[in-house]
């Protein structure tokens, strides 16, 4: 074969190229070695290192190569062969490598259960030892790329940076809620524990950085704990709770039975939903009318027919625009919601006032907070216990008192007191008559 007057390379491939092998090995005392900016030459022989050359033209004589008068028995000067292999390391680095992580199982500092996270980010890297680096990583290969490089420390590679990522997140008490204010550090924590590792090949790792840590949604359960996450997030955004989530599925379920039931059935579906849904007011009291009325249990009359209201619901009297507030209890003095019929702490009945939501105790005929009149048309109250009277009732059907009934038409208009035929003014209220 010829021998080579001429070794040099440059790349061409769109992929990196971390070391090249000169194709020809037939060399001489008069070949010329062109190594270009960022590039270092090595010659081996008989699995031997003859020498290595920096950027710029070199002649492999013996003056550059003593070596070729002990290992060949060349003789100083003259045009003489030898055999020899030329590899070009390429000393630029990339800082672009990506690489990411899966299966990550996180004890987490801020939801307090084990979570399954992936990582993701970026790298750079450059040849720090040519000779270690061709002998420990490249081998026998005539080129090697980056794609050689990642599928082959891949493994490795992955495994220390799983450690290290959950060492960091466990010594440091940083969840996964707070994880991406604390990417620099965590970015530094890795580069840090990942040096030694590509040093043992002749590499040294020039950045470092981590993009992105976030649920790892590739199997069943990180599905699952990110669909958890999403709802949490989205409930804590319109402010409703966990137990109120459930009810409107619920409720969502009961309303597409409406489409696909008759009858009755399809009326039970619809109540059941706008119960569930926590209508209150004209909205609930006419969902509980209409169920017990279905069931032949009518309980409606007067004019609480007409509105839709049940009796003896103690939340007939509400305002049904009324929003939904927290109120003090008439008997306890504790707070409850104005949802709850009866306080949850004590167990007295929720007696609302009409306008502004307020609790009064049973036997009292204006709000304590307003002043607005509690006695409801049609009603009136016993003289003795304060407990509500049908128009006309001779006795009290709560204590039994006998009352002195007026004639009919001498009925106070604002609290429903009887009024003397000849009193032109209400004993009770002072309403003129």
């Amino acid at each position: 074969m010829a021998l080579i007057d001429c070794a040099s390379w440059k790349p061409k491939s769109d992929e990196f190229v971390f070391a090249y092998r000169f194709p020809q090995t037939n060399l001489s005392t008069y070949t010329q070695l062109i190594v270009y900016e960022s590039q270092e030459a090595l010659l081996f022989s008989k699995g031997q290192l003859m020498g290595k050359f920096g950027p710029g033209k070199h002649t492999l004589d013996t003056e550059n190569l003593p070596i070729l008068r002990s290992f060949f028995g060349i003789p100083f000067g003259g045009k003489n062969p030898f055999t020899a292999e030329v590899w070009i390391v390429n000393k630029l680095y990339p800082s672009n490598l990506s690489w990411a992580v899966r299966s990550m199982a996180v004890h987490d500092a801020d939801y307090q259960t084990m979570l399954p996270l992936q990582a993701k980010g970026q790298y750079g890297l450059s040849v720090s030892d040519s000779e270690k680096f061709l002998l420990k990583m490249v081998g026998t290969k005539d080129v090697f790329t980056e794609s050689d490089m990642l599928s082959q420390a891949y493994g490795e590679f992955s495994s220390k940076s799983k450690s290290a990522i959950i060492q960091f997140m466990t010594t440091q008490r940083v969840g996964f809620k707070s994880i991406s204010g604390h990417l620099d550090s965590l970015s530094q924590y890795l580069k840090t524990n990942l040096l030694p590792f590509w040093e043992e090949y002749g590499l040294t790792m020039t950045k470092f950085y981590v993009n992105d840590i976030s649920i790892d949604t590739s199997t069943p359960e990180g599905k699952k704990v990110s669909e958890a996450l999403a709802s949490q997030a989205s409930m804590s955004i319109t402010g409703h709770s966990w137990q109120q989530e459930q009810m409107f599925g619920m409720a969502n379920n009961a309303v597409d039975q409406i489409g696909n039931a008759s009858g009755g059935n399809g009326l039970i579906a619809g109540l059941m939903a706008m119960n569930m849904m926590g209508g209150s007011g004209i909205g609930g009291g006419m969902s509980s009318g209409l169920m017990q009325t279905h069931n032949n249990q009518p309980t409606f009359s007067g004019s609480q027919q007409g509105m839709g209201m049940p009796q003896g619901s103690g939340m007939q009297s509400m305002n049904p625009q009324m929003s939904v507030k927290e109120i003090y209890c008439a008997n306890c003095s504790k707070k409850h919601l104005t949802t709850e019929r009866f306080c949850p702490h004590c167990g007295s009945e929720y007696n609302p006032c009409p306008k502004c939501g307020s609790d009064n105790p049973k036997t009292a005929r204006r709000c304590v907070t307003c002043g607005t009149s509690l006695q409801q048309q049609g009603v009136s109250v016993c003289r003795s216990c304060g407990g509500q009277l049908a128009l006309g009732a001779a006795f009290c059907p709560q204590c039994g008192a006998q009352q002195n009934v007026a004639p009919m038409g001498n009925i106070c208009s604002r609290c429903g007191a009887p009024i003397p035929p000849t009193s032109r003014f209400c004993p009770k209220c002072g309403q003129k008559v």
